[in-house]
């Protein structure tokens, strides 16, 4: 049984959110929250938080215990990117790209 959770127009790259990712696919739910937990990165915190949901979801809607969850997928696409504009020098504007993403964690019971 897959089960999904998903954090909408999280205010982080996409690009950065992928580099904390990349190491979390297939693992154990418990070791995915570990591994986040010593992660220095500023965004674990906002993937930690959505793989505790969708370990939630498993629970609280399947009754799937959490020690048996591994992670299925896990993947960050791209959402909105907010256009703002700072004053650069001789009277011009320098564009600021404030870039947001979509994590999507998917939590699976069955072993490969």
């Amino acid at each position: 049984m897959q089960v999904r959770a998903t954090a909408k127009y999280v205010r982080m790259s996409p690009r950065k959110a992928r580099m904390i990712l990349q190491g979390l696919r297939g693992m154990p739910v418990e070791g995915a929250l570990t591994t986040l937990r010593f992660t220095p990165k500023p965004g674990a915190k906002q993937v930690a938080k959505v793989v505790e949901s969708a370990a939630a979801n498993a629970e609280s809607n399947f009754n799937i215990a959490p020690g048996d969850l591994r992670i299925a997928q896990i993947y960050a696409g791209d959402a909105r990117t907010l256009h703002r504009f700072r004053a650069a020098a001789r009277g011009r504007v320098q564009p600021l790209l404030k870039r947001t993403c979509h994590i999507t964690v998917v939590v699976t019971d069955e072993a490969d």
